[in-house]
């Protein structure tokens, strides 16, 4: 059962209005440097399972999943059809406004393994969307929350803006804890004084 312990106003952004609108048109931005992405990689090349089917949440232009995976399938779910359209390591990309609808539109038990990357700071209903993750990942299957020390500030919900990258970390377990069973909640940081800031948490199904 979902447990969200903090009050609406968490949620709330400065530009209200629908995401269609800010994502009508592509915007190839990865967030992250060279440095940064390179960490992403060696995380997802260490946690996701080889050969899986992966679902890209809130995908993009990107995915920065190292050659050495080589997944079955990798379905892509974003705002943007033209983006995801030049992602050359998706095998599928599905509109999807997720804080319109935190339903995912695929059955249970469906995917080895998930990833949202540098985007939950944009979701205003993330105990929905992480339990969606769950229902729809297979037993043992991983999902690994990446993000950095940049935004779209007018989108970011209020509570993002409003603490710190070490209170992020704290807040995406959060999102973890009440929103499903997951176990072995786990984190990490990688901080490089050249580079942009890379954290993550992820947790099993």
């Amino acid at each position: 059962m979902i447990q969200n312990p903090f009050p609406a106003e968490y949620f709330e952004r400065q530009d209200p209005t629908d995401d269609d609108l800010f994502y009508v048109y592509p915007r190839k931005v990865v967030h992250i440097d060279d440095h940064a992405i390179q960490a992403l990689g060696e995380l997802f090349g260490r946690l996701l399972p080889p050969n899986g089917v992966y679902l890209d949440l809130m995908s993009s232009w990107r995915s920065h999943l190292p050659e050495t995976l080589q997944p079955q399938r990798v379905i892509g779910l974003g705002m943007n059809a033209d983006e995801m359209r030049d992602n050359r390591q998706l095998h599928k990309s599905l509109v999807h406004n997720l804080n319109r609808d935190p339903q995912l539109p695929f059955e249970a038990a469906c995917f080895d393994a998930a990833f949202c990357t540098v985007s939950v700071q944009y979701l205003t209903r993330p105990f929905e969307v992480f339990a969606e993750v769950y229902r729809v990942l297979k037993p043992g299957g991983v999902f690994v929350v990446s993000f950095s020390n940049r935004c779209f500030p007018t989108k970011a919900i209020a509570v993002w803006l409003a603490t710190t990258d070490a209170q992020h970390l704290a807040l995406v377990t959060r999102y973890f804890e009440g929103s499903a069973a997951w176990r072995e909640i786990d984190s990490t940081q990688k901080t490089h004084r050249m580079s942009d800031p890379l954290y993550a948490v992820w947790a099993k199904r």
